[in-house]
């Protein structure tokens, strides 16, 4: 199966070091972070793979070349200019011909992706979005209220939520909602498919998983880097 790596972004999040390294090449311990990723992916059998790359791109071409290094074959798109967080795709229509994954250039997890493809096609949806429980801390006080009432008084709650993992497993005919050369984001491609009543999978995670593009998951990273008896890094094999 081949993989799309989404690695065009700004990083904004994490300014002001994006401002000199592209968010995926933002080290975890003594490794850039999709050179983790591209290796969790070969463990998971994959070998050839897709860098959308835009922003700060050729670095990240530098640092990973044909990806020979790791078993892969990497091959590159460029934006000329930002075209949002599934736009890129549209370049690769002739090449995604099968049941394909994208995935965010700032994820770290040891997710199971024999497992996620196989529940993609038990579901037999065009899209299955792998998911994790994520406790989610508000800074407001919540307030329901009726007929001008209040009924209900939280202050600021925390609720835990299934959230998106920004790994995606998609059928070619996804493809044909994205539109070319114009910046289109995953949410206006989840808008698009649920207006048309295409269903729309997920995939429950229960491991590990960071989101590097997060500062509080960029520091947790770097803490546990250290420990390769960490088992979740141990996965990852950072040594």
């Amino acid at each position: 199966m081949k993989a799309v790596i989404q690695s065009g972004g700004m990083g904004t999040r994490l300014r002001p070091y994006t401002m000199i390294l592209p968010k995926p090449l933002m080290p975890v311990g003594s490794k850039p972070v999709l050179e983790l990723l591209l290796k969790w992916l070969r463990r998971n059998d994959i070998q050839d793979v897709y860098i959308t790359t835009g922003y700060l791109g050729h670095l990240i071409r530098t640092v990973c070349g044909d990806g020979r290094q790791w078993g892969l074959k990497i091959r590159y798109t460029e934006e000329p200019e930002p075209l949002g967080t599934v736009g890129p795709l549209a370049m690769l229509r002739d090449a995604l011909d099968s049941t394909f994954l994208v995935i965010n250039g700032d994820v770290l997890t040891d997710l199971n992706l024999d497992a996620f493809a196989a529940a993609h096609r038990r579901y037999g949806s065009l899209l299955t979005i792998a998911t994790a429980r994520r406790l989610l801390r508000t800074d407001f006080g919540i307030i329901e209220s009726e007929d001008g009432r209040v009924t209900r008084f939280q202050e600021k709650p925390t609720l835990t939520q299934q959230v998106s993992m920004g790994v995606y497993c998609m059928e070619p005919d996804v493809l044909d909602y994205i539109p070319e050369g114009v910046p289109f984001g995953f949410d206006n491609l989840m808008c698009t498919m649920m207006a048309r009543n295409i269903p729309v999978g997920t995939f429950l995670h229960g491991g590990f998983w960071l989101d590097i593009g997060r500062v509080e998951d960029f520091n947790k990273a770097q803490e546990l880097s250290w420990d390769e008896q960490t088992p979740a890094f141990d996965t990852l094999a950072l040594a």
